[in-house]
């Protein structure tokens, strides 16, 4: 895509902090990190999000994450993490191309990412929602 800053990270046209890079994807330091090391990886090929991306490009994309992850273990130390990929507006996604956050955490970091208990309804139609997906309850 011509105009997403993404795709323009992956061609060379917008400068980027590279941590990782093989023929499927890329993997680079977050502008505006939360943290130290806060990296995004992306497939080169535009795909909008984890609704659009083939499962054999997605497989690519979620072992460079553990390519990452475990780079970051064994030369930093690191050894909590937070993934995550929002998929469409409603789930805050921005930048309309693929990407996880690698978000490395320690204690005293300044992030609270912590999801507040609502819905606890929900539970009682359990067994309704999988029937629409047609899933067994266990």
């Amino acid at each position: 895509m011509d105009n997403c800053i993404f795709c323009k990270i992956v061609r060379g046209e917008i400068p980027s902090y590279k941590v990782y890079e093989d023929e499927h994807t890329f993997a680079f330091l977050d502008i505006n990190p939360k943290t130290e090391y806060h990296t995004l990886v992306i497939p080169k090929a535009h795909y909008v999000n984890v609704l659009d991306i083939p499962a054999d490009v997605f497989t690519h994309v979620t072992n460079t994450v553990k390519t990452v992850v475990d780079l970051y273990r064994e030369k930093l130390g690191i050894e909590n993490v937070q993934l995550f990929h929002n998929a469409g507006e409603h789930a805050q996604q921005d930048v309309f191309h693929l990407h996880f956050h690698i978000v490395p955490r320690r204690a005293g970091d300044g992030q609270n990412c912590v999801w507040p208990k609502t819905n606890a309804n929900l539970k009682n139609v359990f067994e309704e929602m999988l029937e629409k997906i047609q899933a067994t309850p266990k």
